[in-house]
């Protein structure tokens, strides 16, 4: 009898342990954090014919003939910046400028372009904002029109998947528009 009440006091043991598991539950809805600093800006100038503001946490690095790539190393993206002088060629710097822009439009969505004018320092451009999984999401080209042609690109080194970069592209391009809006030509 002792051996029975012992054999049933193990098996409802067993069968205690054993049926202990937690309930499964799916996982709630996650998103993805991406919190970057707030920009501080320095001005950037050199022997080139222009100066501007750039985020004091990108690294600037100098290409030829007044070419830089802008880089930011935690976001994985690189601006570049390509300057051509003017030299009764405007219209072609013009036209290339859409044309490097509008190479895009096979896999973007929408491109929207916002003109900028500041005659005070003899500024003259467009910013080309590209929505969708294109390999540029933000571009753009600044002018005086007589001396000096600017180009500006961001391209990120990730699949670009716009849902996935666009907390980044968002960053970047407000870093691009503030050298657009502070550049002025010496």
């Amino acid at each position: 009898m002792l051996n029975r009440i012992f054999s049933i006091t193990a098996i409802l043991l067993a069968l205690t342990v054993i049926s202990c598991k937690n309930d499964v539950l799916p996982k709630p809805a996650s998103y993805l954090r991406l919190d970057y600093p707030e920009a501080k800006y320095v001005n950037f100038e050199n022997s080139c014919p222009f100066a501007f503001e750039m985020n004091e946490d990108a690294i600037i690095k100098g290409e030829k003939e007044c070419g830089f790539a802008i880089t930011y190393p935690k976001m994985k993206a690189t601006i570049y910046l390509t300057y051509k002088p003017v030299n009764n060629n405007i219209d072609k710097l013009l036209r290339d400028a859409q044309k490097l822009t509008y190479e895009h439009v096979i896999k973007a969505d929408d491109i929207l372009e916002q003109p900028y004018l500041n005659p005070q320092k003899k500024v003259y451009g467009m910013f080309y904002q590209v929505d969708g999984n294109a390999a540029t999401n933000s571009q753009f080209y600044v002018t005086d029109s007589t001396k000096h042609f600017l180009i500006g690109s961001v391209y990120f080194y990730a699949k670009p998947n716009f849902d996935s970069i666009m907390p980044a592209a968002s960053y970047v391009k407000n870093d691009m528009q503030r050298i657009m809006e502070t550049l002025k030509w010496k």
